[in-house]
């Protein structure tokens, strides 16, 4: 299929990658020139801007940080257009980037007004899922709609769900995330304070994992550096998933609790402890620094 993907960041670039590599013709544009090229080596076609590269296309595909550019790409910022009036009636838009459920809502009347189809997809996985093609899709739409993109999604997702209408999808992941930096907390806390005893956070970790405190963070992605080789602490915190993201998530988990009235302390909790550790100028690290903000000193 001929597909649009606008947004190559640490998801996006790999999630297009693996669409390319699966036989699809992919066009794809990012405002960020490495990532362009990043991908551009892989051999995936690489538009002039997002206008380019949604010419022809039947399928697109959207991974953006925050609502506000989802809602500049599509419906226009005042300065420029957006894309919806460039689709082609029956075109499938698929937003893959974790944003307010009320954006997704707005952007999908929009989209139906012009006769194209549209679903919200955020994804759960970390960059290794992007990488693997074994993320988890959160979908809200018409059963039909995820019908006509389950192929697609198949070949970066291991899992596909239908949460419900449009906007559901987003609801789904707000949920898991601000239980993932609760975790990540928690996780960063027993750690620190094993090693603060003298313990091996290797072992330590093992001991965890395998009892009734065992969680995704213990799994694969711990935040001791050396522990697991693969993860962004081995890393210096670099790629990943970065804590100002987890803080935006975060602060949309608490905006949907007010709304609904539902009670949320962790969640805020979690929300001001990420807050801190970006104001001490950690937003660039991955969000598994924040075992940073609770270790012993020296």
């Amino acid at each position: 299929m001929k597909i649009a993907f606008i947004g190559l960041g640490n998801m996006g670039g790999p999630m297009a990658l693996n669409l390319h590599k699966a036989g699809h013709e992919v066009r794809a544009f990012d405002l960020s020139p490495p990532a362009r090229d990043k991908l551009a080596e892989g051999g995936v076609a690489i538009a002039a801007d997002a206008a380019a590269a949604v010419q022809g296309a039947e399928v697109l595909i959207s991974m953006l940080p925050a609502s506000q550019h989802v809602e500049s790409l599509y419906l226009g910022n005042g300065q420029q257009p957006g894309l919806l009036p460039l689709l082609a009636a029956g075109t499938l838009v698929i937003d893959c980037s974790t944003i307010a459920a009320a954006t997704s809502r707005k952007v999908a009347e929009a989209a139906q007004a012009r006769g194209l189809a549209f679903i919200d997809a955020p994804v759960s996985g970390g960059t290794g899922g992007a990488v693997a093609g074994t993320l988890t899709f959160m979908v809200g739409g018409d059963a039909a709609d995820l019908e006509r993109a389950r192929p697609i999604l198949e070949k970066m997702g291991a899992n596909l769900f239908h949460a419900g209408a449009v906007g559901a999808g987003q609801t789904a992941k707000i949920c898991n995330n601000m239980l993932l930096g609760i975790l990540m907390a928690g996780t960063s806390e027993a750690i620190a304070l094993g090693v603060a005893n003298g313990l091996d956070p290797k072992v330590l970790s093992e001991i965890m994992r395998r009892s009734s405190g065992g969680n995704w963070a213990l799994e694969k992605y711990n935040p001791y550096p050396g522990v697991m080789e693969t993860a962004p602490a081995s890393k210096g915190y670099a790629g990943g998933f970065g804590t100002d993201l987890m803080l935006k998530d975060l602060g949309l988990a608490q905006e949907n609790a007010m709304a609904v009235k539902a009670a949320t302390p962790l969640g805020g909790l979690a929300r001001s402890l990420y807050a801190a550790h970006s104001l001490a100028g950690q937003g660039a690290l991955d969000f598994s620094s924040i075992i940073q903000a609770v270790q012993k000193k020296g």
